[in-house]
């Protein structure tokens, strides 16, 4: 897991080709003008999807296999659990078409606050609970920009 703010997404450009084309993406795009949505950027290897949702008090933790999250808020703040998939326990068998399982954690919860213009790099070892309630429901505008990890 990474996290940091979007106007320093150049520094993890060296991280992976298909990084750096979905944070130029993010970086080049006019992220408050888009709806809700999927929008190619790099035919499978790289493409983005716009949520607009209310936070949530819980939810399940989550992990994909052939995608990396580039999580952005674009409007509103939630907290992100995050946690190593090893300290957690399948709950619903992984689906390979839309490449999501999910778990049950077997530790203590740890939070990031995720805030208009920063981003979390989620891999695939990295069990997350998006859109969580920091301190009351609120709306949120996110971008999820997946990333092959090829």
């Amino acid at each position: 897991m990474i996290k940091d703010k979007l106007i320093n997404a150049d520094y993890y450009y060296s991280l992976s080709k298909h990084l750096k084309t979905g944070f130029e993406w993010l970086i080049h795009t006019n992220l408050e003008s888009l709806s809700d949505g999927k929008y190619p950027i790099d035919g499978d290897n790289v493409y983005a999807n716009i949520q607009t949702y209310e936070t949530k008090e819980d939810a399940k933790y989550e992990s994909h296999r052939k995608y990396i999250d580039i999580q952005c808020v674009i409007k509103g703040v939630e907290k992100v659990g995050v946690t190593d998939i090893s300290s957690c326990t399948s709950c619903v068998s992984y689906d390979s078409e839309k490449d999501i399982e999910f778990f049950d954690i077997n530790t203590d919860e740890e939070f990031v606050k995720l805030e208009e213009g920063s981003f979390i790099i989620l891999y695939p070892q990295d069990a997350h609970k998006p859109s969580i309630s920091f301190d009351k429901k609120t709306n949120v505008k996110k971008v999820v920009v997946k990333v092959a990890c090829n």
